[in-house]
Order: C-alpha cells, then sequence, then structure tokens
C-alpha cells in the first residue's frame, strides 16, 4: 500500500472512542454546548440538589461548594461510576452579594436596573471527582462583566422573554442579554456557565488529558 492508499485508509476508519465516560452533573444546556463544541460527549446526570440549603461567606466559596456538592451527589449514583463526574455552578458577585437565579420577573428588572452601567464578577464553581479512585479536585474561575446601560424598555423586553430567570445573576452571554454586555475581562466561558481551560487543568491534576476525552 503506498502512502497516499494507506493517509485514504486511515482518514475513513472510526473515530476512536474516548478512554473515560465523562458525566456533567448538571441540566444546563450551555454547559453541555461548551463540552460538545469542545469535542466532549457527556452523560448528563441531573443532582437535584437543594441549592438554598448551601452558604458561603463568599460569592467565589459558594460557587465552589455548590459545584462540590452537585459532583457528589451524581458521584455517589450507582450508574456513575468509573466515570469522571463534573459539577459547575454560577453565581454574579456584585458589591459582595451572591446572586443567582432570580426569583421572578420583578427581581429579575431590579437586578438589571441595578447592574446596568456598573461591573460584577461571574463567579463559576468546578468540581471533578474521578469515581474510579476517589480522587477530586476543585477550584472557582472568576471574569469581569462590564455592563451597559439598556434602557428601562430594553430591559422590560429582555424581561419578558423569560431568559434571565434561567440564569445566574439574571443574564448570559450566548443569549438575549448579549447585547447589554459591554465587555468581559477572563474567560467568557465562564460567563457561560463552564471554564474549558480550568476543566483541562482540573483534568490534569487527576492525570487525565482532556484529549483523551474528545469523541
Amino acid at each position: 500500500m503506498n502512502s497516499a492508499s494507506a493517509a485514504a485508509a486511515t482518514s475513513s476508519g472510526p473515530s476512536p472512542s474516548p478512554s473515560r465516560r465523562l458525566v456533567l452533573a448538571s441540566g444546563s444546556p450551555a454547559r453541555l454546548a461548551l463540552l460538545r463544541q469542545a469535542g466532549l460527549a457527556p452523560e448528563v446526570m441531573v443532582s437535584g440538589v437543594d441549592e438554598d440549603a448551601i452558604t458561603a461567606p463568599v460569592p467565589g466559596e459558594l460557587a465552589r461548594l455548590l459545584a462540590e456538592a452537585k459532583a457528589e451527589a451524581v458521584a455517589a449514583r450507582p450508574e456513575a461510576a468509573g466515570a469522571l463526574v463534573v459539577g459547575c455552578d454560577s453565581v454574579l458577585d456584585l458589591d459582595g452579594r451572591a446572586l443567582g437565579k432570580p426569583a421572578d420577573a420583578g427581581e429579575a428588572t431590579a437586578r438589571w436596573k441595578a447592574m446596568r452601567g456598573r461591573s460584577g464578577v461571574l463567579e463559576t464553581g468546578h468540581c471533578v471527582i474521578d469515581t474510579a479512585d476517589g480522587r477530586r479536585v476543585s477550584a472557582t474561575g472568576s471574569t469581569t462583566v462590564r455592563f451597559g446601560e439598556p434602557t428601562d424598555e430594553e430591559i422590560a423586553a429582555y424581561v419578558a422573554t423569560g431568559e434571565p430567570l434561567a440564569v445566574a445573576g439574571a443574564f448570559t452571554l450566548d443569549g438575549r442579554a448579549a447585547p447589554f454586555i459591554d465587555s468581559v475581562d477572563g474567560d467568557p466561558g465562564n460567563v457561560i456557565g463552564l471554564s474549558l481551560p480550568l476543566l483541562r487543568r482540573l483534568l490534569a491534576g487527576l492525570g487525565v488529558r482532556i484529549t483523551d476525552l474528545w469523541h
């Protein structure tokens, strides 16, 4: 077989399967999309953790504790045995207060009126548990978000879409709020819900190369 034929045979062969199962302990479509776009194919297992039962003195620590709780809840399930479990959770640090999903449209509106023209820090906790040996690593990614100045009418229109009720801080970069975000300082994926560079470093801490998880 000549070199051209060998190359053709190689390129037409099946794609290699990842060496380990990856489980996302979150029902977030945005997090799932980020992982898929990076060549990963995680299974999804929603943790069911009561987020209101977890508290911490500062927003960054709260995000990490929430991520750990989600990963732990899923890692304990028999169906996750042998998998790498990833848990994430995000909160917005505005004036030292941890802001998660708004309770209703009124709260979402009030938040946007308080945020516009200002900056906040989106904190996303990440936790990875290797259920094969029980080892775990966790960390929090931080990204500064500079909000634009949408008008009252624009805020009302945005809140009416229902999007801000489903996301931490009442906004997201990958949706209708994008025109109202002037800039970010840090990983934009962290704002969407998962920092891929941070995930790579955490996996490396467990001796796993992210390239080995490519599907």
